[in-house]
């Protein structure tokens, strides 16, 4: 047989045992990312090389919440480390190497009231999952900083920074989240005030103008200094800020009975589905494919987890059809199917429609979102 005939049958071959291989299943697929996310986890600091420290966070978050819909506790070592370890300041002159460049930062708290509010999130997770109740302290601790960020510029609503500059959707949206959350799960005496805490801000939130009349949720405010007037910026529409809000709304339905919540909620997850994604269904933010920086590729992910968080109360096929749709063209097209780490290396990349590029601990906790929505409850 002449060699390039030999070779096409061998292809064949391949291609037609491939085939008649059975595919992983949602759960698999997202066991898979998840073991190579560890791969960028450093035990010394809790935290994740390639990215940042909010986004550490998020990376947290998806393994948790793979955590929850696998009914495992397989991580709960890591979540332990990180809230030990990730508070630890190193001095500059202990830092060695790259593995140590980022260093943690006590309660979890730093200039940022953003960055406060996705730890805070994480160790409610954390608390939902192990019932350590040292969490469920640490997210309260957090919130009790975020609240000090509130004051009467713009009517309302709490900071971005601490430095007081600018007043942003994602802020607002992680406040009123935490306190909702908080709400839920703290002890008796203290639930009115986190109740009365996410009233307040979602009422705030509405009519700050940040909500433009597509139903998407652009960046932030912009502050006149002459008449103190505050108006809609206008700003690119990222996934995570049309995100966020869904999960908040969602826990709130649990214990408030304003009806129209879970209406509010549903319109602006459609407007993030019909104005968010592709030809396909697929999830896409502005700055794809080449110039989306360090934060921008966790928030894709941020977007399907809260819609998630929605699901469970709405049931809408809908959204089990969008998760099932992300996480196939996902693991489809946008894994890189190398050989490294000894084995199939399941890295995924910015991009969900493909080709995997860009890859880091973030793309790959953001794209776990995705796959552990798609895992049937």
């Amino acid at each position: 047989m002449p060699a390039t005939r030999f070779a096409c049958a061998l292809l064949l071959l391949a291609t037609t045992c491939l085939a008649q291989q059975p595919q992983p299943s949602p759960r698999e697929r997202a066991n898979a990312a998840a073991a190579t996310l560890q791969h960028w986890y450093v035990q010394r600091t809790g935290l994740y090389t390639t990215t940042g420290w909010w986004n550490a966070a998020n990376a947290i978050t998806a393994i948790v919440d793979l955590s929850r819909a696998t009914h495992s506790q397989t991580y709960a070592p890591t979540l332990a480390n990180t809230f030990t370890q990730a508070q630890i300041v190193v001095p500059k002159a202990e830092q060695v190497g790259a593995l140590d460049k980022m260093t943690g930062a006590p309660n979890f708290l730093n200039d940022y009231y953003d960055d406060e509010g996705w730890w805070a999130l994480a160790w409610v997770d954390a608390y939902d999952l192990t019932h350590d109740t040292r969490y469920l302290a640490m997210a309260q601790t957090i919130f009790q900083d975020m609240s000090g960020g509130w004051d009467s510029t713009c009517g309302g609503g709490i900071w971005w920074s601490k430095e007081r500059t600018y007043k942003n959707a994602i802020a607002n949206e992680l406040f009123f989240s935490v306190a909702t959350h908080l709400a839920a799960r703290a002890q008796a005496a203290d639930r009115d005030r986190y109740a009365d805490w996410a009233t307040k801000e979602w009422a705030w939130f509405q009519n700050s103008g940040m909500i433009n009349n597509q139903h998407l949720v652009n960046d932030g405010l912009t502050i006149d200094k002459a008449s103190g007037q505050c108006t809609n910026n206008g700003r690119t529409v990222w996934t995570y800020n049309q995100g966020v809000v869904l999960g908040a709304l969602a826990e709130w339905s649990r214990i408030n009975p304003d009806t129209k919540l879970l209406l509010d909620a549903r319109i602006l997850a459609d407007a993030g589905l019909a104005n968010l994604t592709d030809t396909a269904g697929v999830l896409h933010d502005p700055c794809e494919p080449t110039s989306c920086g360090a934060d921008a590729p966790q928030f894709k992910g941020i977007f399907v987890r809260n819609l998630r968080a929605l699901q469970h109360v709405v049931h809408e096929p809908r959204y089990t059809a969008f998760f099932e749709t992300n996480a196939d063209s996902i693991w489809l097209n946008d894994r890189n199917t190398a050989k490294r780490f000894g084995g199939t290396d399941n890295q995924l990349g910015l991009v969900w429609s493909g080709p995997p590029k860009s890859i880091d601990a973030s793309t790959q906790s953001s794209a776990l979102d995705a796959l552990t929505a798609a895992i049937p409850d």
